[in-house]
């Protein structure tokens, strides 16, 4: 019995006659091989080939008895066995992903090479190393060495206001007990641009003769956060919507306006966002749940500790994307459990228990039906099958693109539809790719066409896909070094982000707002867009009756 840890083998037990090898999912593959020694027995008669035979096949019992203990432990609890008596085995989810990067860090197994290969990074050269031998080299990196920079002035000072009353003990006299400031680096957005803006606040403690308390006025214009909210918009609008990482953002706000904050700073400010903006992320996702049309799809996510899953529910305004450990359909009916409209998902199993009316994705079907021509282009079976569905949907689409999504021009063609699938369950294949197709075809039929029963349902999950690219698009700069804290905030804003979008207002715009209202700041974009359009009609007309007027004059 051998531990073998490579790939998603965990087990692999030898016997005289066969390998078996066993994975955590109780998979067994085996490559048999048959001695000669039963045929030269029967030919020869022979004692000793006899023996052998025998040896052979009780050793080969012994290996399946060992086989099968060794299942049963692995399937039974180990409390109370010690460490020798319990199964070696390896959970195969524990182990390192393989990387595909080419630029990635490299886990020696001695520390020695550990060590050296430590010295052989490039700002450890440039350091350490070649300015000890090159004088034009120690003269760049004593230039290009940071110097202590000054403490940026402010660009305004306001004296906060003492409180009227002690807090404590209503009282009407106190007197300055200590003086105190405090500075928040922000930024201004110009009609053209932005620039660095630094507030210092000055206040005063004071002190209470009566009840002898120390306090301070607790209505103040800033909060307890060194940074202000503007420049808490523009860090989250760069790292969420221009997709930079928050290394670059931290250096853009450095080099270019100014500032001395490090690369951490970027992710409070994200986690301050991430906070201020929850409940307006689980108002988004109770709008999704109490709709009549709902998207989903899921993609994968590598973590420090693993593996996870961000699911993307969205409608044709709204956008949610919910982190989950596995893949499992637990979550999807925790957050659509009183959803009563029609989902539209991919042909993912742990949709089909949903207690609503679903739409599978078409176009992930005619994707597959067209892999199946490609390896198999002479089948005429599946050449057949394949091209009355195309046939049919062709034209229903032609109707979708000549009406749009309406019941009363889409229903026409459910005629059509059950006469296809009369002529299904008429017809044997004798070919498995077209019996696999036929198959998956009956399986399904009620979620194929559920779009021409109803209003506004789309018949592919565009939507959704739409959304998971927006997350794929985010997830290269953070993939496999994110923790799930952090994958949590990057999903509440990346929610806000997508929602905004599809309402057409501005994501820098709804974070400079203050608001944590996306529909009330849509609105009030709305009604502005509304009074300036008035407006220039206005001066429009009344241009135009001044140039009559001065045209008749004339």
């Amino acid at each position: 019995m051998r531990s073998w840890g490579k790939g998603f083998l965990s087990t692999v037990i030898v016997v005289p006659c066969y390998k078996v090898a066993v994975s955590c999912r109780m998979t067994v593959y085996t490559n048999f091989f048959i001695p000669p020694w039963r045929s030269e027995w029967e030919k020869s008669r022979e004692p000793r080939t006899k023996e052998m035979l025998i040896n052979y096949n009780a050793d080969d019992c012994e290996a399946l008895r060992l086989l099968t203990e060794f299942l049963c432990r692995l399937s039974t609890p180990t409390v109370g066995l010690s460490d020798s008596d319990a199964p070696c085995t390896v959970n195969v989810e524990s182990l390192p992903l393989p990387s595909r990067l080419k630029f990635r860090n490299v886990q020696f197994q001695l520390p020695e090479f550990d060590a050296i290969n430590k010295s052989a990074y490039w700002d450890y050269q440039r350091e350490r190393i070649l300015v000890r031998s090159s004088e034009r080299l120690k003269e760049i990196a004593e230039k290009t060495r940071k110097p202590r920079t000054a403490k940026p002035r402010a660009n305004k000072t306001i004296v906060w206001p003492g409180p009227a009353r002690c807090p404590k003990c209503n009282g009407k006299k106190f007197y300055k007990h200590c003086n105190s400031s405090k500075t928040v680096l922000d930024v201004r957005f110009g009609a053209s641009g932005i620039k660095r803006w630094i507030t210092k606040y000055l206040f005063y403690r004071y002190r209470c003769p009566k009840c002898r308390a120390v306090f301070h006025n607790s209505e103040r214009a800033w909060a307890n956060e060194k940074f202000g909210v503007n420049l808490r918009a523009l860090s989250v609008y760069e790292n969420i919507d221009l997709r930079m990482p928050q290394e670059r953002v931290a250096i853009f706000l450095n080099d270019v306006l100014g500032f001395n904050i490090p690369r951490s700073a970027t992710n409070r400010l994200k986690a301050s966002a991430a906070a201020f903006y929850d409940d307006t992320y689980e108002s988004l996702v109770k709008t999704i749940a109490s709709g009549s049309l709902v998207h989903a799809d899921e993609t994968k996510v590598n973590l420090k500790t693993g593996v996870g899953y961000v699911w993307a529910f969205t409608n044709l305004e709204e956008v949610a994307y919910v982190y989950a450990p596995s893949r499992e359909g637990d979550l999807v009916h925790s957050i659509l459990k009183d959803f009563k409209g029609v989902l539209v998902s991919d042909f993912y199993a742990a949709y089909d228990s949903m207690e609503c009316p679903q739409q599978k994705c078409l176009i992930h079907l005619i994707r597959d039906m067209n892999d199946d021509l490609m390896k198999e282009p002479f089948n005429e079976e599946i050449k057949e099958l394949v091209g009355e569905f195309a046939v049919l949907l062709k034209a229903i689409i032609a109707t979708v693109d000549r009406f749009g999504l309406k019941t009363r021009f889409l229903r026409g063609h459910k005629v059509a539809v059950d006469r296809f699938f009369k002529r299904l369950v008429n017809r044997y294949y004798q070919t498995e790719t077209a019996l696999k197709c036929k198959t998956r075809l009956e399986k399904n039929r009620s979620g194929l066409f559920t779009f021409l029963e109803f209003d506004g349902v789309p018949w592919n999950n565009n939507n959704a896909e739409h959304a998971i690219k927006a997350f794929a698009l985010l997830r290269r700069d953070f993939s496999g070094v994110a923790t799930e804290k952090g994958i949590r905030e990057y999903l509440i804003l990346l929610s806000i982000c997508e929602t905004c979008k599809c309402k057409g207002v501005s994501f820098l715009g709804f974070l400079r707002s203050g608001g944590k209202d996306i529909d009330a700041f849509a609105e009030s974009k709305l009604r502005r867009t509304r009074a300036a359009n008035v407006s220039v009609r206005k001066l429009g007309r009344a241009l135009s009756t001044e140039a009559r007027r001065q045209k008749n004059e004339g």
